[in-house]
This record gives structure tokens, C-alpha cells and sequence, in this order.
């Protein structure tokens, strides 16, 4: 095909063109069977992967799943930070290393998934170039439309300026410090801070330039060539558009002038060393002396020319003008939803997709995009966009051809793609989305994704280890040791308001703002105050019970959303009778559309924009006050305070576990399942050491009383009052029983990460200390008694024998979780390193190195003894179980389990998902299922709740002696039908007992304390 050809758009039949590529691409989509997340970093780059491909591959995983690979701040730990959407980061290697580790994988069989952020970027470095173009430009950038930035907020010194948080000090203080200097070079200036660099604008230059013009003159003369040229380039400095211009012609000649003068400037200052040598006299005089605070006017002049406005970092809560990821000052969102952003942004990507080198994607933060329904759909049409315009040469800068083609693309999803349980079976990409899903909030069926990337299941698995009984008595405990009620409810609501009066104010009042301007055109509703606007909105947005609402426009109002606003509106009234009714009753309307026909016709698009804005900023209100704030404070059993989890529901029962699951199989059967991620709060094994204390309400008690009477002598006295507080502490004892390390070596590792995580929880608690508002004292406090505590001799001794018991029923309660996340309904995730015992916690600990040469001898080493015990491999089982500390036995669970998905993949892709129920003596303790296709049965059984299955008593969940008579009964067509255990080898028939048939406990778990059969 030639798209040059006139009559291209007509000979090309883009529907048939669409329907083949379709067909194609569904044919090859690659649904991963079960991924491996890799964190990359200047320390593990596309080298270190490569190398660990054989092990991941020998392990059983099909995709490795890796972090955000695009160019990051210099530096970045975690790659989140993106800077550059157009190349791959630098500090993990060159595309060649990027290329070896896809031909790697490929040779291996596997494939690759991308960590993508589509709406955020990092912009505390000059690395990322569309923001040096926007503190250069201002409006006139063409990135200037790019991020999210309020050139006319409600400051009007901020007016066509963006506000940089960036300064350690008050703004005069830093600048009479002599920290902000100004800088030439390359035919340009621009003030450096610290690290910073901040680009000086053109328009601005003749600040410098025109300071020696009169020496110059007086010393080489008027008709000096070099002379001639510098008052040449001021002039023409003089005619630059100015910054503020957003006439696409202006900005365009300003950006084509811009250079040219830049270019002339470089030029001069290389010829003339007269010239260079009174611009430098110029740049230090400009640049002050710091014992003379009078001299530094003049930068504080070009400081006030600039389409920026540097601020000390603690007044962006209150001024800043561009929307942020969270609260993060050097991360910024980005317009994702216009057309010429998501292609910069995606472009790279979608190239990498189309060439096979990515497979797969999981989409960071998708609450934070404008409508994720759109986008989500957009991306998969793109993909196919890419496909089509790879293989067949079109051209897209053709507007015609690109409008054919996108038109064909739409045509073609609006006939296929219907919104409803398993629509993902009409998509061309396997993409998964990081959503949190509040407690029975259903994923949008029209997220053109497969599923989530796995939270709701980690809190299910995870509340299936937690005994419901306990909850009231633990609440008892709870409260005496803290010596106050502690409303979980009360907690989050006072919460959300802290997040909305600092961290998110500027935010919030210029959401209020946006309103205010809205009603303040219209008759009916413009006797609304600002202040009474603003309280309201924060009212509704403090009861909302979930992340956010999607509504979109008049016709796109759904039952769930109104259901959810609806009720929040009635909390807000019920929690705060002083605002406004009318106001409340008004803002319900609003962010339903139901007033608008109340609105002239041309302002009901920002309305509609409002209530976007509004869902927009509910996530982060959301997502700061729980995840990142209550879930530090309310610390009854902290297992329960996970990302997307629901600390109020303490603990679940097999049948509601078994319900989650039916329901994922139904509507979303290729969802991601995890247990970890690099944003928990707790690895995996940490909370399931955790979920442990809940069974022993007892012991927990005793030992609380013994440990603080042993501590009470370290604390300190902050502001008349001990210090850590109860709370604080009580948290560190549940810490300290779930990471102490399985070797038993508590030293100044361990201490320097407890240290750590202590500080980082008390300020994310925001109660003593908070980030913005560090109190030193107490933080100094509170790392003075975790030191003590950790080298006194009494208290060790006295946390040994609880911490002993929470460690050895905590591994079942592992190798239960385990087995469940990788046989359930969906496609498993494993977080790099967990296949061995895990004691990792909330980042940056989670992104500790992982020893893969170990865990790969390891592996090789239980691979080989599997070959020579052959069949039966009843005595290895044995052997890991007696050995159980070293981790062996989990790094097992996972090989064998993988293997046997590999083997059934269509089994646990596509299987039904059938409940399995015990009867006998132990019954509660189990939990089983079965999946099954084609004649084909595995069957899953797990105990739970060991503490009381075992008595108390520390023993293996495994023969007779512990499961009696307790009986798995299967359904009545499984009499006599043969099993093999994939982990044992042993072969069992099953029976009938009283008309049922099913197998006995007692010999599934004979030897292993999960089980995992085949039917032979």
C-alpha cells in the first residue's frame, strides 16, 4: 500500500482493513499465566533481569512484570517519576540491554508487562522537558496545555505563573542567602538551586544583557561590530511574544524567535570575549552578596519576570496552581484525556506493543484520570491503530487517512465491545488497572480492562486468616492499652477533613473556587457563598464511602453513582447539621446533573467539568486520609490496614471468600491476584504472621501488659506527655511480632528498618508529626525507644515466646494464602522475592535487594531432588516441613503449583469454580474448591485458623491427629475417581461416607500441610 497515492482513503476498505488486524490480534493476545514483578533501578537494570530470566522461567512464571521502564528522575528508586514518555530510562541500560532481555524472555517463552503511568510526571528535574518549556513559556509552551496547571487561580499574583514549591526556606531568606544564582549558558540563562535548574525566560534577558551596554559602548564605540549585535539581540528581545500569549500564531513566533536569539547570544559571547566578559559582570552582580541583603533586588526583579514563582515547599498545600499526583510537589498531572497528550504519552509504548517487545500493561493510579472509561477504551483502539499503521505503512500526520482509520477502529468496538461480565474477551490487549474497590463497589464493566491488579483479592485471602470471633474482644484490648474509644468511622472522617484543610487545601478551594465562578453567572444560585460552597463540598466529599463516582455527562449517570452521592450528601447532612441544607441539597444536584437545565446552555460544559474535577480530586482525598492516614491511626489488628482494605470487617468466613470468587470468575476470570505490591502497606507474609495475633486474644493481652511495663522506662517526655504514645506503640509490637526475622537475628539492620518504618508510620498518622510538619522531638523519641527497646535484654526475652508462636503458625497461614492466590479464579502475581519467607514493609523496605543466586540454587536444588524421588515425593514434603525456617517450602508450593497450572492452563483460565465443603470435627478449619473443565477436576484445600485447629498447641496442620475425622466431600459424580497430590505424589480414590462422597482429611494432608491434587 501506498498512502501517498490521492486516492488512498478510497481504495483502502478500512472496516475489512480493521476486521483482519481484529481477528489477528485476538488470535495472538498473550493473557500472562502468572507474572513476577521486577523493581528496576540504577541497581537491578535490564542486565540484572536479563539474567534472572532462566530462574523466573524454571520457577513457572510466563510474564515478567516489570516497573515503570521510561526515562525517570535521575536517581528514582521506583521509576514513577517519569520525565520522558519517548525513551526508555537511561539508568537501567541501553535498548540494546532492553532488546537482550526481551529476546530473553522470548526464548524462554515468556513475556513482558509494563508498569505504565499515564497521568502523572516527575518535574524536579530538567530532565523532563515539556516542564523546562513550561517554566521558559509559560502559556505560550505548547506543553503549557500539558499538565493540569490553573494559569488564573485565585491568587492573582499567580496569574499566568506557576507556583514551585521547591525553596527550604521563606522565600527571601533562601534568595538573600545567595542559594538562587543565575547561570549562562549555551546562548541561555537560568537560576540554579541546589540541584534545581529553572530556566530563565527570554523575555527577560535584556535584564542582563542590556546591564554593560553603556560600558561596552564607552569602551569599543558605538560602530563595534560586537557591540552592533548585542544591542541587535536586545531589540529583537524587545519584540519576542511575551509569555503570556496563548494566540497559537504569537506563540509559534515566539517559539521560533526564542531560538534564534539564543542561538545569536552564544554566537556573541563566543566571538567577543568584551561581551562575555560584561555579561558575566552582569550575571554577578545580578546574583548579590549575601552580606548585602539590598544587592539582591535585582534577581528578585528577574525572579518576578519569570512564568514561575519559587515558594517555600510548605506553602504549596495552601497556593499551588497545578494539580499534583497526591500531595507530591515534584509530581505533576498531565491532560492525559487530550488527543495530542495520550499520544505523546503512549506513543513509545504502543511502538513497543506493536513490536512484541510489551505484551502486556498494568495502568498506575487510574482513579486519577479524567474518565477512565475513555481512556481505557482509547488505549486499546490505539493499540490496534499502532498495529495497523506498522503493518500496512499508513501514514497518520494525513488528517483524512487518520480520520478514517480512527473512525473504522470506533466502529469496530462499538459492534463488539459491549460493556458486561467478561467483555475483556473483545479486547486486543491484556490490561489490568490499579483500582481500589470499596467494600462490595463493583469494577465498571465499561473499563475496556481485565480486571484489577489484584487488592480486593489480597483482602479477601487475607481475612480468611483472621478469626471473626475475636473481634469485639480484640477492640477491648485495643482500647484498654490505648486508653481511648477508637471509632474507625470517626477516624476516617476527621481524617479526610485533616487532608482537605492541608494537604489537598489549595485543591479543594480551587474546586470551590471553579463552582463559585459557575453560580456566580447564574440568577438562581448566585447568592451562594465561597465559604459556604467550600464547606459543603468538603462535607460531601468527607462522607463519600468510595473512591470516586464516573459521571460524565447527562446521559452518563449510573444507578451506582447516584446510589453513592445520594448517600453521602445524607451522611454530610446527618454529620454536619451547621452547613447548609440548601447548599448540600444544591451540590447533590450538581454532581448528578440534575440541574442542569438550570444553567444557560453555554456554561453547562463547566458544570459537567466541575462535577469531573470534583471525582477527580475524591480519589486522593480518599486515597491520603485512609490509605495514608487512618490506616497508621486505628491499629486494632494492622494486618487489616491494606491498600483497599476494610479494617471494620474483621476477618471472613469460607463461604463469603468463596463468593468473591465465583463473582471474579463470572465477570472478570483474568484479573490479576497478588498478596504483595511495591505499594503495600505489609508484605504478605508479615500480615499473615499478623492474622495470627487474632487467634490468640489471650496471650496478646498478657504479653501487651509485660512488654509495657518492661519499655515504660524508654520512653521520653515530649511536651508533658510520654512519648511514644500508646498507640505508636501498640503498633510496633504488631510490627515487631510480624517482621522479626525468620533467623532470629535481630540486629542493626533490623533495627535501622524498624527505626524507619516507626518514624514513617507516626508522620503518615499525622497525630505528633506529620511531613509537612515534622515535630523533631518526638520523632527523636520515638527512635530512642525502638533502639532501646531492640537492645533490651528483658524485653527480648519476654517478646521470645509469643513472637516464637506468631512465627510458626504464621507460615500455614503463608502456604494457605499462597496456594489460594495461585489457583483462584484469575491470573496470579508473585512480588519479587516473596518466593522465599518474607518480612518485608511499606516502601522504599519492600525494594530491598533480592538474593536471586540463592533462590535459584534453591530452586535447582528441590527440581533436582523432585527428579529423584520420582513419583513419590512424600519424604521431600516431610523434609521442607521439618525445615520449615529456611523458606524451601514455599519456593516449592510455588514450583509445583505453577507447573501444574501450566500443565492445566485452561483448567484454571477457564475452569468452573465450584465450593468444596468439609463436615467433621475440624470443618471450620477448611477451606477448599474445585476447578474443573472437560473432565479435568483440581481440587484446592487449606486450613485456616491453625492456632485452634492445632489446640494451641505448635504442630504442623497435617495427619490424623489433628484433622480426625473431618471429611472433604466432592460431588456425587466424583465417587471413585483417582487423585494424585502435585506436591506428594500420593494417589488417593475417593470414597463414599454416609451416602457422600469425598476424601479424608486427614490423608490429603498426611504430609504437607496444603493440598493441591489432580484428578489422575
Amino acid at each position: 500500500m501506498d498512502p501517498s497515492r490521492p486516492d488512498f482513503d478510497v481504495l483502502v476498505d478500512f472496516d475489512d482493513l480493521v476486521e483482519q488486524t481484529m481477528q489477528r490480534l485476538l488470535a495472538e493476545r498473550r493473557i500472562p499465566a502468572a507474572t513476577y514483578r521486577v523493581q528496576f533501578n540504577a541497581d537491578f537494570t535490564f542486565r540484572d533481569a536479563q539474567a534472572i530470566v532462566p530462574y523466573l522461567h524454571a520457577l513457572g512464571i510466563s510474564d515478567m512484570y516489570a516497573s515503570p521502564l521510561l526515562q525517570a528522575r535521575p536517581g528514582s528508586a521506583h521509576g514513577y517519576d517519569i520525565c520522558d514518555y519517548g525513551q526508555l530510562n537511561d539508568a537501567l541500560g541501553t535498548p540494546e540491554d532492553f532488546d537482550a532481555l526481551v529476546e530473553t524472555l522470548h526464548a524462554h517463552g515468556m513475556g513482558l508487562m509494563l508498569d505504565m503511568v499515564p497521568n502523572h510526571m516527575g518535574v524536579g528535574a530538567a530532565c523532563n522537558g515539556w516542564w523546562m518549556d513550561v517554566l521558559e513559556n509559560g502559556p505560550s509552551s505548547p506543553y503549557g496545555t500539558f499538565f493540569d496547571i490553573d494559569w488564573h487561580p485565585v491568587k492573582v499574583e499567580l496569574a499566568n505563573k506557576v507556583l514551585l514549591p521547591i525553596l527550604e526556606d521563606q522565600y527571601g531568606a533562601v534568595l538573600e542567602s545567595g542559594k538562587l544564582h543565575l547561570a549562562y549558558e549555551d546562548g541561555a540563562f537560568a537560576i540554579q538551586y541546589h540541584g534545581t535548574r529553572l530556566p530563565v525566560a527570554p523575555d527577560s534577558y535584556t535584564r542582563i544583557l542590556g546591564a554593560g551596554v553603556d560600558a561596552l559602548v564607552e569602551d569599543l564605540g558605538a560602530d563595534d561590530e560586537a557591540v552592533q549585535e548585542l544591542q541587535s539581540i536586545i531589540t529583537a528581545l524587545s519584540y519576542l511574544p511575551p509569555y503570556a500569549t496563548t494566540d497559537p500564531e504569537q506563540a509559534a513566533e515566539r517559539r521560533r524567535e526564542k531560538e534564534v536569539i539564543k542561538r545569536r547570544i552564544a554566537a556573541l559571547l563566543d566571538a567577543s570575549q568584551d561581551v562575555k566578559a560584561a555579561v558575566d559582570a552582569a550575571t554577578a552582580a545580578i546574583n548579590g552578596d549575601p552580606d548585602d541583603p539590598a544587592s539582591f533586588d535585582r534577581l528578585d526583579a528577574l525572579l518576578a519576570e519569570q512564568p514561575y514563582r519559587p515558594a517555600f515547599w510548605r506553602v504549596a498545600s495552601d497556593e499551588i496552581n497545578y494539580r499534583r499526583f497526591f500531595d507530591i510537589n515534584d509530581m505533576a498531572a498531565i491532560h492525559v484525556e487530550y488527543p495530542e497528550v495520550f499520544r505523546a504519552v503512549h506513543d513509545a509504548v504502543l511502538d513497543f506493543v506493536t513490536e512484541g517487545k510489551i505484551n502486556s500493561l498494568r495502568i498506575d493510579h487510574s482513579d486519577g484520570l479524567w474518565d477512565p472509561a475513555d481512556y481505557f477504551r482509547r488505549l486499546q483502539e490505539s493499540t490496534v491503530c499502532h498495529q495497523i499503521c506498522t503493518a500496512s505503512g499508513l501514514d497518520l500526520n494525513d488528517a483524512e487517512t487518520e480520520q478514517a482509520l480512527q473512525a473504522a477502529i470506533h466502529r469496530w468496538f462499538d459492534a463488539h465491545y459491549v460493556p458486561q461480565p467478561e467483555s475483556a474477551a473483545a479486547l486486543p490487549l491484556y490490561v489490568v488497572t490499579e483500582k481500589i474497590l470499596s467494600e462490595a463497589e463493583p469494577l465498571p464493566f465499561d473499563w475496556a480492562v481485565f480486571g484489577t491488579t489484584g487488592y480486593d483479592f489480597l483482602n479477601e485471602v487475607n481475612g480468611l486468616f483472621v478469626d471473626p470471633a475475636q473481634r469485639d474482644r480484640f477492640s477491648q484490648i485495643y482500647e484498654a492499652f490505648v486508653g481511648q474509644r477508637m471509632d474507625l468511622e470517626a477516624i476516617v472522617r476527621s481524617s479526610k477533613q485533616t487532608i482537605m484543610e492541608d494537604a489537598l487545601a489549595s485543591e479543594i478551594r480551587a474546586l470551590s473556587r471553579q463552582l463559585e465562578r459557575i453560580t456566580e453567572v447564574s440568577r438562581r444560585y448566585r447568592d451562594f457563598t465561597l465559604s459556604g460552597l467550600n464547606a459543603a463540598i468538603r462535607q460531601v466529599m468527607a462522607a463519600m464511602s468510595i473512591y470516586r463516582t464516573y459521571i460524565t455527562g447527562p446521559d452518563h449517570v449510573s444507578d451506582r453513582d447516584q446510589r453513592y452521592i445520594v448517600a453521602a450528601v445524607l451522611e454530610a447532612r446527618r454529620r454536619a447539621p451547621n452547613t447548609s441544607r440548601l447548599v448540600l441539597t444544591f451540590i447533590r444536584d450538581t454532581l448528578l446533573l440534575r440541574n442542569l437545565d438550570s444553567f444557560d446552555v453555554k456554561d453547562r460544559r463547566r458544570v459537567i467539568n466541575f462535577v469531573m474535577r470534583f471525582q477527580q480530586l475524591s480519589g486522593p482525598v480518599m486515597a491520603k486520609s485512609v490509605e495514608d492516614t487512618t490506616f497508621y491511626i486505628y491499629n486494632r489488628l494492622s494486618s487489616l490496614n491494606e491498600v483497599g482494605g476494610h479494617p471494620e470487617t474483621f476477618g471472613i468466613t469460607p463461604d463469603e471468600f468463596h463468593a468473591q470468587n465465583r463473582k471474579r470468575r463470572a465477570e472478570w476470570p483474568h484479573a490479576m491476584l497478588t498478596t504483595s505490591t511495591h505499594d503495600t502497606k505489609r508484605g504478605e507474609d508479615v500480615r499473615a504472621r499478623i492474622d495470627v495475633i487474632s487467634e490468640l486474644p489471650d496471650e496478646w493481652e498478657g504479653a501487651l501488659a509485660t512488654w509495657k511495663a518492661i519499655n515504660a522506662a524508654h520512653k521520653m517526655t515530649v511536651d508533658g506527655t510520654p512519648a511514644p504514645d500508646t498507640n505508636d506503640e501498640y503498633l510496633l509490637y504488631q510490627t515487631l511480632l510480624g517482621a522479626w526475622p525468620v533467623e532470629g537475628d535481630a540486629g542493626d539492620t533490623f533495627r535501622e528498618r524498624i527505626v524507619a518504618y516507626a518514624i514513617k508510620a507516626a508522620n503518615e498518622a499525622k497525630v505528633h508529626t506529620a511531613w509537612i510538619n515534622p515535630d523533631e522531638e518526638y520523632i527523636a523519641a520515638l527512635r530512642s525507644f525502638v533502639t532501646d527497646v531492640l537492645a533490651d535484654e528483658a524485653f527480648r526475652e519476654a517478646f521470645a515466646p509469643l513472637q516464637q508462636r506468631v512465627a510458626f503458625f504464621g507460615r500455614f497461614n503463608v502456604l494457605a494464602q499462597t496456594l489460594l492466590k495461585l489457583t483462584a479464579p484469575g491470573m496470579p502475581d508473585l512480588y519479587q522475592g516473596t518466593e522465599l519467607w518474607d518480612d518485608s514493609l511499606v516502601d522504599p523496605d519492600n525494594r530491598r535487594p533480592v538474593d536471586y543466586t540463592r533462590r535459584a540454587a534453591l530452586l535447582a536444588n528441590l527440581d533436582a531432588r523432585c527428579d529423584e524421588a520420582g513419583a513419590d515425593r512424600t519424604t521431600l514434603a516431610r523434609d521442607l516441613l521439618q525445615s520449615a525456617e529456611d523458606g524451601r517450602i514455599k519456593l516449592y508450593l510455588i514450583r509445583r503449583t505453577l507447573a501444574l497450572r501450566s500443565a492445566l492452563r485452561d483448567v484454571f483460565d477457564d475452569g468452573a469454580y465450584s465450593p468444596l465443603a468439609a463436615v467433621g470435627e475440624r470443618a471450620a478449619h477448611v477451606c477448599a474448591f474445585m476447578r474443573e473443565r472437560d473432565g479435568r477436576a483440581v481440587i484446592v484445600l487449606v486450613p485456616r485458623l491453625t492456632v485452634g485447629l492445632t489446640g494451641g498447641h505448635e504442630r504442623a496442620p497435617v495427619g490424623p491427629d489433628i484433622w480426625g475425622n473431618t471429611w472433604l466431600a466432592l460431588p456425587p459424580d466424583h465417587a471413585g475417581r483417582i487423585y494424585r497430590s502435585a506436591l506428594t505424589g500420593e494417589q488417593f480414590t475417593a470414597a463414599e461416607r454416609d451416602g457422600t462422597p469425598g476424601l479424608p482429611v486427614a490423608e490429603l494432608l498426611m504430609h504437607f500441610p496444603v493440598g493441591l491434587l489432580e484428578q489422575a
